[in-house]
């Protein structure tokens, strides 16, 4: 997808209001533009193993789930837990993120293969490392799709 940014200043705005215009159609693009304020205006992911905190950039997180209450975050080499809910990440992560279950989102842009299964869900494994995940049958389709464009 190509996006085009125009900025128009405007001396009459007070000197802290930004006006975004969108066309209301373009759900992924106003889904990128909300990850990319919250990011901005502070709203970071902190990511906890026991009493350690860690800031990690989403470059190196694989996917997130839910277990037990609990969304996790999981990259190459760990697993941190996260005080966020998923609908929040949801809301927060670029576009290259996508959920593919009721209780995972996977970054597309690391996903190495795709194991497909008619019947039930299918199998996502992610490039580098012998972690994987599982996609629901509704989401396959618009995964596959996202991946054919670039993870975007």
């Amino acid at each position: 997808m190509h996006v085009t940014i125009n900025f128009i200043y405007n001396d009459e705005l007070p000197e802290r209001d930004v006006n975004i215009e969108i066309n209301p159609l373009n759900s992924e693009m106003l889904r990128e533009l909300k990850a990319i304020v919250n990011r901005a205006s502070g709203d970071r992911i902190t990511y906890m193993q026991g009493e350690k905190h860690y800031y990690l950039g989403l470059d190196e997180v694989l996917f997130f789930d839910t277990s037990q209450k609990q969304v996790y975050a999981h990259t190459k080499n760990d697993i941190y837990k996260t005080d966020k809910k998923l609908y929040q990440l949801e809301e927060i992560l670029p576009m290259s993120f996508m959920r593919v279950s009721k209780a995972t989102i996977v970054n597309t842009k690391k996903i190495r293969s795709i194991t497909h299964n008619i019947t039930s869900s299918s199998l996502v494994e992610f490039a580098g490392t012998v972690k994987e995940t599982y996609v629901s049958r509704q989401y396959y389709k618009s995964l596959v799709e996202k991946i054919n464009n670039g993870g975007l």
